[in-house]
Formats: C-alpha cells, sequence, structure tokens
C-alpha cells in the first residue's frame, strides 16, 4: 500500500491526515502498517483528497492519475 509514500510527498504529518479522516493517529498509522484493513470508505476518501484511484493506492497499478469519470 502506498499511504506513506502519498502523505510523505505532501509533507503531511499522520495526525494531520488522521483529523482529516476523522480518526485517532494511532489508528492511521494501522493503516499505513498494514496491521489494520482500512475501510473502504476511508479508502475512497484517501483516493479523492490526494487526486489518484484507490487501485494506485492499494499497489495494483502504477498509474498515479485518477481513473476518468463517465
Amino acid at each position: 500500500m502506498r499511504l506513506r509514500d502519498l502523505r510523505e510527498d505532501r509533507d503531511i504529518t499522520q495526525v494531520e491526515i488522521a483529523r482529516f479522516l476523522h480518526i485517532g493517529q494511532n489508528t492511521y498509522s494501522q493503516y499505513e502498517n498494514e496491521k489494520r484493513q482500512i475501510p473502504l470508505s476511508l479508502l475512497i476518501a484517501l483516493a479523492k483528497y490526494y487526486g489518484t484511484s484507490t487501485d494506485y493506492i492499494l499497489g495494483l497499478t502504477d498509474v498515479k492519475k485518477p481513473y476518468p469519470r463517465k
């Protein structure tokens, strides 16, 4: 998963992104370290926040651009 890379590329702390998601920093840290599965709703929120696709975040594609909407 690319959560850490995306966050660090924008110089955002775990605390800041956890606040955005309305969760605790420890919970977010567990998502980043893959100790806990991220809920779909939060994954979608992060994809929109970073302007990418959920597939990119999950490492299923190397294409950073989001998919075009129909």
